[in-house]
């Protein structure tokens, strides 16, 4: 029951389907670039982008199929770093610097993931919104 497959000899099948050995994002060319990373309580993004803030590569925990809380881990976001660490040392990326937003537990390990592809990090910073007063705080209860 189901579809049924064709499989063509010669190795064609393999192309038509679109598992090719050749990656889309490895095409461009690039010695350095921008690594933004949104850690949020319940997932971690990451961007590659290159030195004009055009993205590049993209991936986040909930696109490599973890579902739920398991999304926000830091381990979920190491996965991440490492499979946008592969695809930037593809595209020849030498040297990063790295943008961090958020209060998620994905922030450092995300980083540190990442930096084990052999990618020198020029800065860290961070762009976590801070509130300077926050929302009024409730009324005293009467009881």
């Amino acid at each position: 029951m189901g579809k049924k497959r064709i499989v063509k000899k010669g190795g064609e099948g393999e192309n038509a389907a679109g598992r090719g050995s050749s990656s889309r994002g490895s095409r461009r060319k690039m010695d350095s670039g921008r690594l933004y990373v949104e850690a949020t309580y319940n997932n971690t993004k990451l961007s590659l982008t290159d030195a004009t803030g055009n993205v590049v590569s993209w991936s986040s925990s909930g696109s490599l199929g973890f579902a739920g809380a398991k999304k926000g881990t830091p381990f979920a976001a190491a996965k991440v770093g490492e499979l946008l660490g592969d695809r930037a040392v593809a595209m020849g990326v030498k040297e990063i610097d790295v943008i961090v937003s958020g209060v998620g537990s994905g922030r450092e390990s995300s980083i540190r993931a990442f930096v084990t592809k052999g990618i020198h990090i020029n800065t860290i910073k961070d762009t976590t919104p801070v509130p300077h007063n926050g929302p009024k705080s409730p009324k005293p209860r009467r009881v």
